[in-house]
């Protein structure tokens, strides 16, 4: 059977939610930024790009651990374009994400390897990159590209 994660969320005011998430302690509050919501917590856009982001991060540091390498500490940072689409609907465009390793990229071992299979792995990824563009870079600790948008 697939995994099915559960979350629940409870109106506060107008555009604000309390999320709760299944089998963990600490909910979070979500609102829409003005004029609809007051910002009170992250936008539904931010929640998307923030799980696309987690994944990737994940991906990448499963994949480089698989071959016992460390590019610790991580840090990813992730946009949301958002325009109108052709009927004149908001809409996420498109995604970006740069993860940056805390490490050159010299002393990485089989990174050439990683580098082009770590995205496959990443479930949320994947997913939303069948209905948006989800564009990746990777950069090492020094900031040299080691992966640019295809």
């Amino acid at each position: 059977m697939s995994e099915q994660p559960q979350v629940v969320l409870e109106q506060q005011q107008d555009y604000r939610f309390v999320v709760h998430f299944e089998s963990r302690p600490s909910p979070i509050v979500v609102d829409e930024n003005p004029p609809l919501g007051a910002a009170a917590g992250p936008s539904p856009a931010q929640l998307l790009v923030a799980a696309v982001a987690n994944c990737l991060s994940d991906s990448l540091l499963f994949a480089l651990r698989k071959f016992k390498q460390s590019p610790d500490p991580l840090r990813t940072e992730g946009w949301a374009d958002i325009g109108r689409n052709a009927e004149g609907r908001m809409r996420v465009l498109a995604i970006r994400i740069t993860l940056h390793l805390g490490v050159p990229a010299a002393s990485l071992e089989h990174l050439d390897r990683v580098l082009a299979q770590f995205e496959g792995f990443c479930t949320v990824g994947q997913s939303v990159a069948q209905g948006i563009p989800v564009q990746v870079t990777v950069q090492d600790s020094t900031g040299a590209v080691l992966k640019a948008p295809a």
